[in-house]
């Protein structure tokens, strides 16, 4: 099967109770593309995220990663998803952690794989820490070397710098440019928006404002000097 859009939102509804977190939201984003997903808190970013991950059920719509169903077994071959705030086993070490999320991936040469990803992301003095006693930058790096770790076609991050360094940022942003997979990036932080993908989806109160490329957006300025992140903040507030 020949699929040319890797992921499918279309007129997907979401609520918790009385509280309507998508609101008949659609987009595509095809294979290969790099987009951000833009919002502010409680735009409906992490809600998105995770019923693409497969862990939560739209009330109404329908979603689709490479032509498959989120959540089914294609699916988690091919996808890496690092949540927000994640918490990867506190009880095992560093080490241990990555070995035995290799080892359920079927990566070949587990060892050699973890080794790299120790020594790309500065944990290589921490392998034999507890997760649950890393610090959260640490613990971050740690969940995004997981996330990706398997090389995935469909990759999904949840705010990836959260807690990081400036120099650990630069790690992260170099390691996610080497990689030719599908993004989709959930962020409210323009300058990570427009280092690691080149098209953004704009959304608030559940709903999609906008959709193009990040130089398509720059054209919305209303002055030669205006800052990209007052062009995002107009689209937001125009929603009501």
């Amino acid at each position: 099967m020949v699929v040319n859009d890797c992921i499918v939102v279309r007129n997907v509804v979401k609520k918790y109770d009385n509280l309507v977190a998508l609101n008949n939201l659609s987009f595509t984003i095809p294979c290969g593309g790099r987009y951000a997903l833009l919002g502010p808190n409680g735009a409906g970013k992490s809600t998105t995220l995770k019923i693409l991950a497969g862990l939560l059920k739209p009330d109404y719509g329908e979603v689709y990663i490479m032509g498959h169903k989120p959540g089914s077994v294609e699916v988690k071959r091919v996808m890496g998803f690092l949540p927000e705030d994640p918490l990867p086993y506190p009880n095992l070490t560093v080490r241990e952690n990555l070995e035995f999320i290799a080892s359920l991936r079927g990566i070949p040469n587990v060892k050699d794989k973890v080794e790299e990803l120790m020594e790309l992301l500065d944990l290589k003095e921490y392998e034999k820490v507890l997760t649950g006693k890393l610090s959260r930058g640490n613990r971050q790096k740690l969940s995004i070397a997981l996330a990706i770790m398997h090389e995935p076609k469909i990759v999904l991050l949840d705010e990836p710098l959260n807690y990081l360094d400036i120099p650990s940022q630069e790690k992260v942003i170099s390691l996610l440019k080497k990689m030719n997979s599908t993004f989709l990036i959930s962020t409210h932080i323009m300058s990570i928006a427009t280092r690691l993908t080149d098209h953004v989806i704009v959304i608030a109160k559940g709903t999609m404002v906008w959709e193009g490329t990040i130089e398509e957006l720059r054209l919305f300025s209303k002055e030669e000097d205006e800052p990209i992140e007052s062009i995002v903040s107009r689209l937001m507030e125009n929603v009501r």
